[in-house]
C-alpha cells in the first residue's frame, strides 16, 4: 500500500499544481481583455474579477498540494486532510470524482492506516 501512497501524493501535488496554473491562465487572460478594450472600467471590474477567482483557486489547491507532500513523508495528519479532500473531490467530476474514488480507496485500508501509526 505504501506504493499507492506515493502515487496518491503524487497525484495531489499534480492536479493542484495545474489547478495553479489554471488561475495563472485565467488571471492573465481576464486581464489581458480588460487592457484590450481599453475602458478604464471593464480593465477595474475584470481585475476585481481575475484578483477574486484566482484567490478562490489559490486557496483552495494549497490544502491538496501540502497534503500531497504529508502522503510522501507518511505524516499522520495528511491522511485525514487528503481524505477529506478525496471526499470533496467526489463532486468534481470526471477526473476529481476517479481521484476522490481512488483516495478512499486506498486511504481506509487498514494496511495504509498502519503505515500512518
Amino acid at each position: 500500500m505504501e506504493t499507492h501512497v506515493k502515487i496518491l501524493g503524487i497525484l495531489y501535488i499534480a492536479f493542484n499544481i495545474l489547478s495553479l496554473i489554471a488561475a495563472i491562465i485565467i488571471f492573465t487572460t481576464l486581464m489581458g481583455l480588460g487592457i484590450i478594450s481599453g475602458e478604464r472600467e471593464a480593465i477595474g471590474i475584470l481585475f476585481i474579477i481575475s484578483m477574486i477567482v484566482t484567490t478562490i483557486m489559490v486557496i483552495l489547491s494549497l490544502p491538496g498540494i501540502l497534503g500531497g507532500i504529508g502522503l510522501l513523508k507518511l505524516w499522520s495528519w495528511a491522511r485525514i486532510l487528503v481524505l477529506i479532500l478525496g471526499f470533496l473531490n467526489l463532486l468534481s467530476f470526471p477526473i476529481g470524482t476517479a481521484l476522490g474514488i481512488y483516495t478512499i480507496w486506498v486511504l481506509v485500508q487498514d494496511k495504509t492506516a498502519e503505515l500512518f501509526a
